[in-house]
């Protein structure tokens, strides 16, 4: 293997649930699932205490409900999810450009030439969960490998809050020991095939011959013969250049008070600069994002004739949006600035590293 990448897959862990669970601390520890609940309602995602009782994605509510008789239902929040995604993608973009996101809830990373001089993936991967947890308060499960199907693999192998490796060396027995069912592309119907055919693990998908296996399952008959050998040259692909970059925090407890609210507005101003600086971005817009106790959310924006050059300028505008006229109604539970409307040739190049699994 002459050329190794160095690929890191992300799976947050019941994502929607647990935003929910985290937005709400009613819900904590209970079984929840994000759906309708009505006789034609579907799961779109459940918590890890209702998945214990068998309630999984695509099942019907009306199951659930038999399988689980405390189930909570709670409708779906996509543009909340959305939100809390794209917070997440910036993290990920501190460290590579290549950032190839498959869900709101899952991304590939390629950190084969890192921005940042970690002296491995799987240490980069470790501070990614890390500040993931820290940032939002939610937890990812993260597989590290040479390729995406490996990766992609890995990542669920200790979920939820896993972090699993497989490298070169140890590949092609970590595939002989997998059970197809488990192998990413291979689906409920085409394991049940397999099976059938005896085929149970990696090591016996390996005996068959590509063209019996593309006689078999057409095209995707040399995908299967190929990565059970561990090969995948697919490259992670960004689907989509960075538009901004911010910070926010949700607070336990409702602020009411200007002086309080300013005071967490420096903190946020300070975490915000900082990114923007790792980013390299040279933005000219400043959004002030506030939401109070009932979900209620504003915005309040400006944009700048030259993009901001200082941390000391983004707090002056950060404090004029603060206080400017209405003030503010009710409590207010989160408080966020985002920088966008880059100038061009904001974002810096990967800078070559070496780097080990």
């Amino acid at each position: 293997m002459d050329f190794v990448r160095k690929i890191i897959h992300v799976d947050m862990d019941a994502f929607y649930a647990s935003v929910e669970q985290r937005d709400n601390p009613e819900l904590q520890g209970k079984p929840v699932a994000v759906g309708g609940s009505g006789e034609r309602g579907v799961v779109a995602a459940a918590s890890y205490e209702a998945r214990k009782f068998g309630v999984r994605s695509a099942l019907s509510s009306k199951v659930a409900k038999r399988k689980c008789p405390g189930l909570i239902f709670v409708k779906p929040r996509f543009s909340r999810y959305k939100e809390v995604s794209n917070r997440i993608r910036e993290i990920f973009f501190e460290y590579t450009d290549l950032v190839e996101p498959l869900s709101l809830d899952e991304a590939y990373l390629d950190v084969t030439y890192a921005k940042k001089g970690k002296p491995s993936a799987t240490l980069i991967a470790r501070e990614i969960k890390k500040r993931i947890l820290e940032e939002t308060q939610l937890t990812a499960s993260a597989g590290v490998s040479y390729n995406k199907f490996l990766a992609k693999v890995a990542s669920d192998v200790n979920k939820p809050n896993g972090l699993f490796v497989v490298t070169p060396e140890e590949a092609q027995k970590f595939i002989d020991q997998l059970e197809v069912r488990k192998f990413f592309g291979i689906g409920k119907v085409t394991a049940e095939k397999l099976n059938k055919m005896g085929v149970w693990f990696g090591s016996d998908l390996k005996k068959i011959e590509r063209l019996e296996l593309v006689r078999l399952f057409g095209k995707a008959g040399n995908y299967y013969y190929e990565i059970c050998r561990g090969e995948d040259h697919r490259e992670v692909q960004p689907s989509r250049e960075r538009k901004s970059v911010g910070a926010e925090q949700t607070f336990s407890a409702d602020l009411f008070q200007n002086q309080e609210l300013e005071n967490e507005m420096l903190k946020i101003a300070d975490i915000l600069w900082k990114r923007a600086e790792r980013a390299n971005v040279k933005a000219k817009t400043l959004t002030l994002k506030y939401k109070y106790a009932d979900f209620e959310q504003h915005t309040r924006s400006s944009t700048l004739h030259e993009h901001y050059t200082s941390k000391e300028q983004l707090i002056t505008e950060s404090r004029r949006l603060l206080n400017a006229r209405p003030g503010f109604e009710k409590g207010i539970r989160l408080l966020g600035l985002t920088l966008s409307n880059f100038a061009g040739g904001e974002i810096s190049k990967p800078v070559q590293l070496t780097l080990n699994f």
